[in-house]
């Protein structure tokens, strides 16, 4: 097992929660995580079509067969209404850290945990794995290209494949499994293509009436199928911050992908060298930035808190990071040689602020990490724990 940040978070919380849950993308290691922080715990799996009928058809006696160690349940979200029988028992035998679920479904999954267990669970979502993570196990790929064909799933840094055969099996399996249980999508090539569509677009302001006019589906059918893949963990909406700081601002969201390889692939792209020569080379790695700084947030247990700003002028900060007293700006560029008028949009976005004082970051596709007229400019090597 590679080393998951999420360790400490799913540790900290089993000390004060009955319930500890772990969501995430299929294959991003969910379970592998929680049998390893609970190896003393039981585990099923409601993949398993036994225990899911079991679960199903007699609730009670199935969560009755688990003593005090309590159990690992995966992939809960094949049978959210056992939650309503998990509050009883939690509630009952008072018990933290007494039972562990996963699941890969989003927004159902954290709908049915708020209304069954809201108070008596604590959730930490596991995204694939973090630089630092893949760092810590020496298996960094030598060059930026190669990190953003690669991605972050844990199968493609511990298993002999290549991120060509795994994508393509993966996006079949989340098409036929995930979108089918999501929703009844009738034609599944139609989907596939809209996914692509978006990887195209990943790192771009979301025009839903041009992406079903590009996919020749409805606006309506867009939004929904959007909501899919936020829902299963494919993509995630950064929006606008809503200060205009004087100006008009952009309302709509920016997509990114969650996964620079997998978004890599749909785009058609199957070797480092081709990536870094590629159109969609600087949204790739911004892709890669955004998605960077939502694991480090998400493994510590918080929100993202990640937004972009742009008004009608033109000025734009790729990512603002919020805290409680101040936003804190980030500019990402590709480029491998640090050039001043990168610095542009950080002065423009401090002038029309207000904000004269601070850390700014800039992170970008050098090898060099330095300091540079009051910006923090970091390698995509060092981008460490930026948020923390």
């Amino acid at each position: 097992m590679i080393p998951r940040q999420a360790q400490i978070t799913v540790e900290r919380l089993a000390r004060g929660f009955p319930v500890v849950a772990v969501t995430g993308p299929r294959q991003s290691g969910k379970t592998t995580l929680a049998r390893a922080v609970f190896s003393n715990k039981p585990y099923v799996s409601l993949e398993n079509p036994d225990e899911r009928e079991f679960a199903t058809q007699d609730p009670k006696r199935f969560l009755a067969r688990f003593g005090v160690q309590g159990a690992v349940i995966d992939e809960i979200q094949r049978c959210p209404e056992l939650l309503s029988w998990l509050q009883g028992v939690v509630d009952e035998r008072q018990l933290m850290g007494d039972f562990v679920i996963t699941g890969s479904a989003q927004f159902e999954l954290v709908a049915s945990i708020s209304q069954s267990l809201a108070g008596r669970v604590g959730r930490v979502e596991l995204l694939p794995l973090s630089l630092g993570e893949i760092r810590a196990v020496d298996k960094l790929p030598s060059s930026l290209g190669e990190l953003l064909l690669r991605g972050g799933y844990p199968a493609l840094y511990v298993r002999d494949i290549s991120p060509e055969d795994w994508f393509t099996n993966y996006i079949a399996t989340y098409v036929e499994r995930d979108v089918r249980q999501l929703i009844a999508v009738r034609d599944l090539g139609s989907f596939q293509t809209f996914v692509r569509m978006c990887a195209a677009r990943t790192g771009q302001l979301l025009n839903v009436v041009s992406l079903a006019a590009d996919c020749g589906i409805s606006a309506s059918a867009a939004k929904q199928w959007l909501t899919v893949l936020q829902a299963s963990y494919i993509i995630t909406l950064l929006r606008p911050h809503h200060q205009n700081f004087g100006k008009r601002m952009v309302k709509s969201p920016k997509l990114y992908f969650l996964d620079a390889g997998l978004a890599s692939w749909l785009l058609g792209i199957r070797d480092a060298q081709t990536l870094m020569t590629h159109a969609a080379r600087g949204a790739l790695f911004e892709t890669w930035v955004v998605a960077e700084l939502h694991k480090q947030r998400l493994n510590q247990g918080a929100t993202a808190d990640l937004y972009f700003w742009r008004d009608s002028g033109g000025h734009e900060i790729d990512v603002l990071f919020e805290t409680a007293d101040r936003l804190v700006p980030f500019e990402v560029k590709s480029g491998c040689t640090f050039a001043s008028d990168w610095l542009t949009g950080l002065k423009k976005w401090q002038a029309i602020s207000g904000t004269k004082s601070g850390i700014s970051h800039l992170v970008y596709g050098g090898s060099e990490s330095y300091k540079r007229e009051g910006v923090d400019v970091h390698s995509w090597r060092d981008m460490g724990s930026l948020l923390s």
